[in-house]
């Protein structure tokens, strides 16, 4: 399986980023000795040429979109090369090991995948069938592989350039971005996320030289912007500073941005003018509510009042915080989703929050902490596992349509590319309406021209449910081949 194209990595989506999830493996398996070829389905079509000539088809599924665009993907590679074998790997695909091995696939990979993913090639090359840890096969389900390994630089060669993924976008100009993780898993065991249930409270440090290395490899190709994809880049802040000091000594002129928790910005409010001297131009934070009812049921770890300390801490070393929502949950009312929309206004944060965010409804994955919770029983429904996820029902109907009405609303905005306030507005006028309210709101005033704050043009969301406008350019190409 050494020859060049016998192994095939593809990648769905990463939120509009350069694959890390092919990057890395690749760079693993070159180190090995293999010359594997690789597709991005989510800015170029499936190529079957590449999918006629492997032997073995592995599918990045590191969220939810990836997944529900990974099953396509694999119907169709099936239906052009019967005999290969086909792998899922990635944080979704061990959520979701039973049903993807008796729907097409051959295997899954969850955890570290790295070493499974080079174990599982080599003894299918020798035609083994041992057990491989990490490796889940029908009628054997492995637990996730959660040792540390020895990584090796990312390779990026045969992707497709950066300049076709995000950009950052502000003060008027486009810059082309990057992206990299210094860390995977995470510490924390929110409720309502995907990592806990395989992660179990742990993460893994990337060495910092990989991590060095794999940005100045993007650095070369064009990128000045830096997007580290870790779940929570203060995890390690140690390893973490020492790695965007050692990038800005290198490459004084690269920006940055991080995602990490509204606690752990308290906890290290010390960092963040560093990190705004080192390059960091904002932060993505998992806000999700600001109703503490709906953060304690969730396990967030920090409170409305903490929100407003963040957004603080963030302001004075001038660095934008960009908040990640899920404004419906079972326990959120209207009357949350309407102050959050007043905070939104009155905190001036209309254009550093992407619309998407304001449409995020719940998901609730195979494996989820939340299926244990007994304030979630009264309103979970049965796993529709063709969507990867359990359904609920909001006890309150106005809810569940107003969160149809929004995110109509933001799909259409977002396809026109229309101004964030505007856009606000139509939700502020939907709400108004779910709460049954007379008044007529008045047009917003902004200027069109202003300066916006910095921020990444893919606006969608790892959590976020794909929609109709992602499926359907895929399905099409699918169909055309």
């Amino acid at each position: 399986m050494k020859q060049s194209g016998a192994i095939l990595l593809i990648s769905c989506y990463e939120l509009g980023h350069q694959p890390v999830g092919i990057a890395l493996p690749f760079g693993f398996l070159k180190h090995a000795g293999y010359q594997p070829a690789a597709l991005d389905i989510s800015v170029e079509p499936l190529n079957p040429e590449k999918v006629q000539g492997a032997k073995f088809v592995g599918i990045s599924v590191p969220m939810h979109t990836a997944l529900r665009l990974g099953t396509k993907v694999a119907e169709r590679v099936r239906e052009i090369n019967p005999p290969c074998h086909i792998s899922f790997y990635g944080l979704y695909a061990s959520l979701n090991a039973e049903y993807l091995l008796t729907h097409g696939a051959d295997s899954v990979i969850g955890g570290e995948y790295e070493i499974p993913l080079l174990g599982l090639i080599q003894s299918l090359e020798k035609e083994e069938k041992r057990e491989i840890p990490g490796v889940s096969r029908l009628g054997q389900i492995s637990d996730p592989y959660l040792e540390r390994i020895s990584f090796v630089p990312a390779h990026r060669e045969g992707l497709p350039p950066l300049e076709k993924y995000a950009h950052l976008e502000g003060d008027g100009t486009k810059q082309v971005g990057g992206y990299t993780e210094a860390s995977r898993g995470c510490l924390h065991l929110c409720r309502h996320c995907p990592i806990p249930p395989v992660y179990g409270g742990r993460f893994f440090v990337i060495p910092k030289e990989v991590v060095l290395e794999d940005i100045r490899r993007q650095a070369a190709l064009g990128a000045t912007h830096i997007t580290f994809g870790d779940p929570d880049f203060l995890n390690g802040p140690g390893h973490s500073l020492k790695i965007v000091r050692a990038m800005h000594q290198e490459f004084p002129d690269l920006t940055f941005d991080i995602t990490t928790k509204v606690e752990h910005i308290l906890k290290y409010r010390s960092q963040f003018e560093t990190l705004r001297a080192l390059g960091c131009l904002f932060v993505v934070s998992a806000v999700e509510s600001l109703s503490n009812t709906v953060l304690e049921h969730l396990d967030k770890g920090h409170t409305h009042a903490d929100v407003e300390r963040a957004l603080s801490i963030l302001r004075e070393a001038g660095i934008a915080l960009r908040p990640s929502l899920v404004p419906f949950t079972p326990w959120a009312t209207l009357t949350d989703y309407e102050e959050l929309l007043d905070f939104v206004e009155s905190e001036k944060l209309i254009d550093f929050v992407d619309p998407v965010q304001y449409t995020i409804r719940l998901l609730i994955p195979p494996g989820s902490l939340l299926l244990n919770a007994s304030a979630m029983k009264p309103y979970l429904g049965p796993l529709v596992q063709e969507s990867f996820t359990y359904t609920w029902i909001h006890p309150d109907p106005r809810m569940d349509r107003l969160q149809r009405d929004v995110t109509e609303v933001v799909e259409k905005a977002v396809a026109s590319h229309q101004d964030p306030h505007i856009t606000f507005h139509q939700i502020r006028l939907l709400t108004d309406v779910a709460l049954g309210k007379t008044t007529k709101r008045p047009s917003p005033k902004f200027n069109p021209l202003r300066t916006r704050p910095p921020r990444l043009t893919e606006s969608w969301f790892c959590c976020a449910e794909p929609t109709q406008g992602q499926l359907d350019p895929l399905q099409k190409s699918l169909v055309n081949l």
